[in-house]
């Protein structure tokens, strides 16, 4: 624990639908602690049993689906889901700041001692159920880590400070995670084992970036809606608890609302 990754590894292209039924993107493929927030907090689904993933990060590959809290294939299933934060925006300089207590080391090696990036996804949702919205999707195993939402002015690499380029959006929402890592405890690769190309092109998430797997702290840029349109669209944050093909996942969903997109 504690090693850095000075430059993220590349994660396979494969892109991911996740979350509520109406998806029409391409599919891809932890013990959590008490959760706080000032969002409302509401319990949509439950699990009579919990199980726990015995395999290393890069052992297997997420099966396909189109809907987080209906899992599809049998012996999968949601053991909680969770609205952290509702329609709202996180304006830049008052981010929505959700805390999971993590007691580290929260596995041995070769297991990482933090949170792990395992998968991510993107998805979108030209009917969602209150308004259509597109969506990334962290999947981490072991907990579910600690984490900021926050629109703003540019996306800076942690460590260097240089500023990443998310040319053709209208604005750049920062997902920071902590304490979570995306790299193996030796340091030597990444955790993740499936994610979408950058470029995703939906109306509302246009593409995302990697900004940081550093001394506890994983950063993702996600670039909103279009340049030369102005506007910050709604964010709301879900949060899944599921077991997937004998993996146990804690899935952090960012909506971003694609109505002032599709005008």
């Amino acid at each position: 624990m504690g090693t850095r990754m000075a430059k993220p590894v590349a994660a396979a292209a494969a892109v991911a639908c996740v979350l509520l039924a109406g998806c029409v993107g391409q599919p891809s493929g932890g013990q959590s602690g008490t959760a706080s927030t000032s969002g409302a907090a509401t319990q949509t689904a439950t699990a009579s049993q919990s199980a726990t993933a015995t395999s290393s990060p890069s052992s297997a590959t997420p099966s396909p689906d189109t809907d987080e809290t209906a899992p599809p294939q049998n012996g999968d299933r949601v053991i909680s889901s969770v609205v952290r934060q509702d329609w709202g925006v996180p304006e830049t300089g008052s981010p929505w700041s959700i805390a999971h207590e993590v007691h580290p080391p929260i596995a041995q090696p070769p297991e990482p001692g933090l949170p792990y990036l395992y998968s991510i996804g993107v998805g979108a949702h030209p009917t969602g159920e209150s308004r259509p919205y597109d969506q990334i999707s962290f999947r981490f195993k072991g907990a579910f880590p600690g984490y900021t939402v926050e629109y703003v002015p540019a996306l800076v690499q942690d460590g260097s400070g240089a500023t990443i380029p998310m040319p053709g959006t209208a604005a750049v929402l920062r997902v920071r995670f902590n304490p979570a890592q995306a790299h193996t405890e030796d340091g030597t690769a990444s955790t993740i084992v499936s994610a979408p190309p950058g470029a995703v092109g939906y109306p509302a998430i246009a593409s995302y970036a990697g900004a940081g797997d550093f001394e506890g702290y994983v950063t993702y840029g996600v670039g909103v809606g279009r340049a030369g349109a102005a506007g910050q669209s709604q964010v709301r944050v879900i949060e899944v608890e599921k077991i997937e093909q004998g993996q146990h996942l804690y899935v952090v969903a960012v909506q971003v609302d694609r109505t002032p997109w599709t005008g």
